[in-house]
């Protein structure tokens, strides 16, 4: 029954940022599990803007590995248990995306209970955000919120937590008229700076005339030095992305410069710290129990685009990279 089946391959180092034709989608033999091992038939995978330092190769400091021509794609995916030891129907999480069957160690899959009412929720990417506003930055009752990138996969649902942990004016940046649109509407965001519309440090003065107190930031580059700009003093900056220089056609994914003001951060005693979930191991349980509760109780949302079936994956992180998502990215098998 399962003899086959499509996966998709990187076929070569892009030139710049990749497009569909970097990508294949191969058939090939389905592995038949070994003692220990686990079929999974996947359902659901993240589509993450991580994949561009992978395939970049610069992975210094990167806790995964380079991808190189060749080389099936990876990420975070979910599936039901087919074949091995574990019960066969139930839902798992694991890596092995970019495939519509997996083979793996059992004790790579983490089975899904009931947690999140709704499976597809595990590929949240909320655990960063979530971590970074309660452990560095911690977001105070009252504070005003800067969040960069706010319509990415991180972003929607930053600005969403942070006015759940008492945060009284959110703003976020982006670089869609719509998505600004869809940021107040949909999440809750009392203001949007339009990216390449006038310059942001003018912008930030209009939409937080009382300066910024927390900056989640995933983009860096001028919005970051804006933000710097706006800080109140003892402001609190959390990092947990660098898509300016991520999504740069002009670097390979593993740099991002930005020019800070220190002599700002010396005398306004601003704090500045990236999030890494390795330093935080404790993060996760705690976000996705607070998570499943704020999505049974309405009081978040877990926004995606869908990209539908595997044939669609070649295009699913150039579609990302030119910013036509919303949310998270995620293909649908």
């Amino acid at each position: 029954m399962y003899a086959t089946h499509r996966l998709v391959r990187l076929v070569r180092r892009p030139a710049g940022l990749p497009t569909p034709d970097d990508f294949a989608l191969e058939r090939v033999p389905v592995s038949r599990p070994e003692a220990g091992q686990v079929l999974v038939r996947n359902t659901h995978f993240l589509v993450f803007p991580g994949l561009r330092t992978l395939i970049g190769g610069e992975t210094r400091d990167i806790p995964l590995p380079p991808l190189n021509p060749g080389d099936t794609l990876f990420g975070p995916a979910i599936g039901e248990v087919v074949d091995g030891p574990l019960e066969k129907g139930r839902l798992v999480l694991h890596l092995q995306g970019w495939r519509e069957y997996a083979t793996l160690a059992s004790a790579d899959c983490r089975l899904l209970g009931g947690t999140l009412p709704d499976p597809v929720a595990h590929l949240a990417q909320g655990s960063a955000p979530y971590g970074a506003l309660t452990r560095l930055a911690e977001v105070r009752a009252g504070d005003t919120v800067f969040v960069t990138g706010a319509a990415g996969a991180v972003g929607t649902l930053a600005g969403q937590i942070a006015r759940l942990l008492g945060a009284a004016r959110v703003i976020g940046s982006t670089g869609s008229p719509d998505k600004a649109r869809r940021l107040k509407a949909e999440l809750g965001y009392d203001a949007a700076v339009l990216r390449g519309a006038a310059p942001i440090g003018g912008q930030l003065a209009v939409a937080a005339p009382d300066g910024i107190d927390v900056v989640l930031d995933t983009v860096g580059g001028e919005q970051l030095t804006a933000a710097v700009h706006a800080a109140n003093r003892r402001a609190r900056f959390a990092l947990v992305g660098a898509l300016g220089g991520q999504m740069s056609p002009d670097r390979a994914g593993g740099s991002a410069p930005a020019v800070l003001d220190t002599f700002r951060l010396l005398t306004g005693g601003i704090t500045i710290a990236g999030y890494s979930g390795m330093d935080h191991p404790d993060v996760e349980a705690e976000w996705e129990a607070r998570f499943g509760d704020w999505l049974r109780r309405g009081d978040i949302r877990f926004p995606y685009t869908p990209f539908r079936g595997i044939e669609s994956a070649p295009e699913a992180l150039p579609q990302l990279i030119a910013g036509r998502s919303f949310g998270a990215a995620i293909v649908e098998l």
